[in-house]
């Protein structure tokens, strides 16, 4: 909060004085970082601005959507285009009709400081023709780059309001006293902000992240390259051997593509693995807690002993919690043991039997080729034989044309 008090822009009120907050959902984020990001690898110029769009229900104001602005300079100021922007809202207005949302502020990328003068004819504009009560959404990229764990989104929203611009007197002098209304100065001050996610955003989230996680690099398929097979294997008529035409058949990269049957079993043994760590990491969590507890709370057996500021504080609605759970374990373990053991044997035996039949069907079908090609290689093997021995059987002079022969 240090660098937030240096700046004059930022207000030295707390957020909880206005009742004002912020929901936040996930799609105005990827919207957010795609324009950022198409901004940076085309070296584009000019400020990174977008339109933010949701719903107001009395203090609460809900960010659904975004869209990326044309800006222009006028007068030494990057604003918006005003017909262009009107334009663009109109036809989001009518797209988002059910339910029916509208302008409720815009995005734009700053330092951790917060806001700086260069933003003021924007938000200015936008107060003035569109929203009173517009927000402003500041994304950071420094805390962007760093990736620690728990940390929160790098972003920070503020709500803007007029206050009075009153110079801090310095310690130990008296304060002027002016006639009058005391000037009034736009200021930003901070918002607590949620997020909150919909059934469709849950879907579009999981496609992202599940088409990241399973992304494959393909290399693109060369042209074939003199001397990768000997010039005196080759046969001057194109004929090759199959193991010989095999490296050229094979596109390159092809054991690394992923068809979707293994992309979903992927995704879906990763979300397993993931649900299986945060499991283990809470239990040890539990562990730890109930390890580090005062003797007075642990039976004789299970004390540690361990320094004073080393325990834990006793939490007895925590405990509570713990007891609860606890009891709840025995509702997940089947009343019948021997039953449920029989039964996850049988279905691991139908699994393995199933895999089995697979691998014999799979090992009957290789068979199967190999059985055509080799009836097909027989089958030309005696054409040629009997072609070869006719041809010797009439004779070398018969059905070849010589010099005064009669073409019938």
């Amino acid at each position: 909060m240090g660098p937030a008090n240096n700046n004059p822009l930022v207000s030295s009120q707390k957020s909880s004085d206005s009742g004002l907050q912020a929901v936040l959902h996930p799609l105005v984020l990827l919207t957010i970082s795609d324009y950022i990001t198409r901004h940076t690898l085309r070296a584009q110029t000019g400020p990174v601005v977008g339109a933010l769009i949701g719903q107001q229900n009395g203090r609460e104001i809900t960010i659904e959507h975004a869209f990326e602005c044309a800006t222009m300079e006028k007068n030494g100021d990057i604003v918006l285009e005003p017909v262009w922007f009107a334009q663009r809202l109109d036809q989001m207005r009518t797209i988002h009709k059910s339910p029916q949302l509208d302008l409720v502020g815009w995005y734009t990328v700053l330092p951790q400081s917060g806001p700086t003068p260069s933003i003021l004819p924007i938000h200015s504009w936008i107060l003035s023709t569109h929203n009173e009560s517009s927000l402003l959404l500041a994304f950071h990229p420094e805390e962007a780059v760093q990736h620690s764990a728990g940390s929160k989104l790098p972003l920070t929203i503020y709500e803007s309001n007029y206050e009075v611009d009153e110079p801090k007197a310095e310690q130990g002098e008296d304060k002027e006293m002016r006639d009058g209304d005391p000037p009034l100065k736009l200021k930003f001050r901070e918002l607590p902000y949620s997020v909150e996610t919909g059934e469709a955003e849950m879907i579009s989230m999981d496609f992202v992240a599940r088409g990241s996680g399973n992304a494959t690099l393909v290399q693109p398929r060369d042209q074939k390259k003199a001397g990768t097979i000997p010039f005196a294997d080759k046969d001057p008529k194109g004929k090759q051997t199959a193991k010989a035409m095999e490296p050229f058949n094979r596109p390159q990269g092809a054991e690394h593509i992923l068809s979707r049957e293994d992309e979903e079993m992927i995704a879906a043994l990763t979300a397993k693995a993931n649900a299986i760590k945060m499991l283990q990491s809470r239990v040890n969590l539990l562990t730890t807690y109930l390890e580090r507890l005062p003797p007075s709370y642990l039976s004789p057996n299970s004390a540690v002993n361990l320094s004073r500021s080393q325990q834990t504080t006793p939490s007895h609605p925590i405990l509570r919690s713990i007891q609860a759970l606890v009891n709840r374990l025995s509702l997940l373990v089947p009343s019948d043991t021997k039953a449920y053991e029989q039964e996850m044997l049988s279905e691991s035996n139908d699994v393995h039997l199933m895999e089995l039949l697979n691998d014999v069907m799979q090992s009957v079908t290789e068979a199967r080729d190999v059985g055509k090609k080799y009836g097909i290689v027989e089958s030309a093997k005696s054409h040629n034989k009997k072609t070869v021995d006719n041809s010797s059987s009439l004779g070398s002079g018969f059905g070849y044309s010589n010099p005064g022969d009669l073409a019938i």
